[in-house]
């Protein structure tokens, strides 16, 4: 059995493109709708109801698109909204923090530092999913909202951000931790920069990878490949010329052009 409809992927931002990068590498023959919701971003910042109320809104846009999966490729979505969107949508929905979570467990000593939005850190979601799969990792987190606007700018390592860095990840340098959770998915664009702050000895972990075989998996699973026409509809709330620059410089091969698009109350 095979199923054509188009896989989505949704974040505040074009940082989730490093997910949506990863699933098209794990899975060349799917379709892939992406929309980023540039005009709203950050998310982080926002309250927990604010990002409710857009991630809702998303979802239910990405719905009328007749989607066979949803990849909600924002962390302070998955640790805000995850459940509510799992009650709204009638197709599968797959987060970024579980699978982190197990990537980071897997390899970690025991020592696990997490970065992300001021508002993923505020939930505790990495704490709560690390210690349900290995309770004896001890976790710090660390909010580090400059990340956010510098990869938007396109300073992946630029020396203002290698400063920022370094000031922000001072509490894990040290041998404080030797696993690092970058718990937004636009922290991977800043990895020089990052991985120059801790040194040698830490393992940084992403969720792309990890977000990429859940999606796998979950498709074979329940014989929803697609028969192989695949493609990428790249969708945004907001087109400025600087979005489509980063963009292609994420995704790679032929440039694929960005959709403006509103997102109905």
């Amino acid at each position: 059995m095979t199923d054509a409809r188009p896989i989505a992927i949704f974040d505040s931002g074009i940082g989730g493109l490093t997910v949506l990068a990863a699933v098209r590498r794990r899975l060349p023959a799917e379709r892939f709708l992406y929309l980023g919701d540039t005009a709203r971003l950050p998310y982080g910042t926002k309250s927990a109801e604010t990002v409710v109320r857009y991630a809702a809104r998303a979802a239910s846009f990405l719905a009328g698109h007749g989607i066979k999966l949803l990849v909600v490729a924002c962390n302070t979505v998955s640790a805000s909204a995850l459940p509510a969107l799992e009650e709204a949508m009638d197709v599968p929905v797959v987060g970024v923090v579980t699978p982190g979570a197990r990537a980071a467990a897997a390899v970690t000593r025991g020592r696990v530092g997490v970065i992300g939005t001021e508002s993923t850190v505020a939930s505790g979601a990495y704490g709560r999913a690390l210690r349900a799969i290995r309770p004896e990792v001890e976790t710090v987190a660390r909010a580090c909202p400059l990340f956010v606007p510098l990869a938007e700018e396109g300073w992946w390592d630029h020396p203002i951000t290698r400063e920022v860095a370094a000031l922000y990840l001072e509490p894990f340098a040290g041998g404080r931790v030797d696993t690092l959770i970058l718990g937004c998915t636009h922290y991977p664009l800043l990895r020089p920069a990052i991985a120059a702050a801790l040194g040698d000895g830490v393992r940084l972990v992403d969720s792309a990878e990890a977000v990429a075989g859940e999606v796998a998996a979950l498709l074979a699973e329940a014989g929803l490949d697609a028969p192989g026409n695949g493609g990428v509809r790249l969708m945004v709330t907001d087109a400025a010329a600087r979005i489509a620059r980063i963009a292609g410089l994420i995704l790679p091969g032929a440039p694929v052009p960005l959709e403006l698009v509103d997102l109905p109350d």
